[in-house]
């Protein structure tokens, strides 16, 4: 029952993941949405498989892999950063003159 679940919200995280770096604007914010949502997900789907399996030598396998992705996707998404702002990309800010025109700004 618990596995299942996990199995399910990791399958929600990574479909959500999916769908923020198809929609977000740029780099940064598609980098956030990727890293946040790829390692809940994954977290998720591999807590969910070693309850499912039992402690065996299978689980202890998929504990390495998930120490693994926790170590190196942060150090990753964090290069990929830095390079894109030292390559001059700019990050996206949405313009306040679009919400003076609507007369939706707080003043």
């Amino acid at each position: 029952m618990i596995a299942n679940f996990l199995l399910l919200l990791g399958i929600f995280f990574t479909i959500f993941g999916v769908l923020g770096v198809v929609k977000f604007p740029d780099i940064y914010t598609r980098l956030q949405a990727s890293t946040k949502c790829g390692v809940t997900g994954t977290l998720s789907i591999f807590l969910g498989l070693i309850i499912q399996q039992g402690f065996n030598a299978f689980s202890m396998r998929i504990l390495f892999i998930t120490l693994f992705v926790l170590l190196t996707t942060p150090v990753a998404s964090h290069i990929i950063a830095q390079a894109a702002y030292e390559s001059g990309i700019e990050p996206w800010r949405r313009h306040l003159q679009n919400y003076q025109e609507k007369g939706e700004s707080k003043k």
